[in-house]
């Protein structure tokens, strides 16, 4: 099985195209922090960068809809890239082709965020009685 799953920040805008055949395909990459580790000065987390394809109607909603510093779910599989680089060498990239984006960054957010965002603690949300909502039914009452 070939499953990847990350939640990140867009670096950049995405950039849709056209294959030949006219198919859609929109390529964007996604920074995802790395949990508890920091640079040198120990200010912001390390993060690995995942480039994206998405195609035909995912690829054209991400492009209309996304934009540098969004934040995103990806789900998809990765593949391996070679092509030949211009020293004449072969060379490999790993590439995720998304098969759904979930679009996490807040309607009313500005479009600019920055990609490096990284969202405070949501504070703890209060206790809530065991029974909230519930109203408690004795065994005897119950049909089966």
């Amino acid at each position: 099985m070939n499953k990847l799953f990350i939640v990140g920040n867009l670096t950049r805008d995405p950039e849709l195209r056209s294959t030949p055949s006219g198919d859609s395909v929109c390529d964007f990459t996604v920074a995802v922090n790395r949990r508890g580790r920091r640079d040198a000065q120990g200010t912001q987390p390390e993060a690995d960068f995942f480039r994206v394809s998405a195609w035909r109607q995912l690829g054209e909603n991400c492009a209309k809809y996304l934009a540098k510093g969004r934040k995103v779910a990806v789900t998809g599989s990765v593949r391996v890239r070679t092509y030949q680089a211009s020293d004449g060498s072969t060379r490999a990239s790993l590439e995720v082709q998304a098969d759904d984006v979930e679009f996490l960054t807040p309607k009313g957010e500005t479009e600019g965020a920055s990609a490096g965002y990284v969202p405070a603690a949501a504070p703890a949300p209060a206790a809530e009685p065991a029974s909230a909502g519930f109203t408690a039914v004795e065994t005897d009452e119950l049909p089966f």
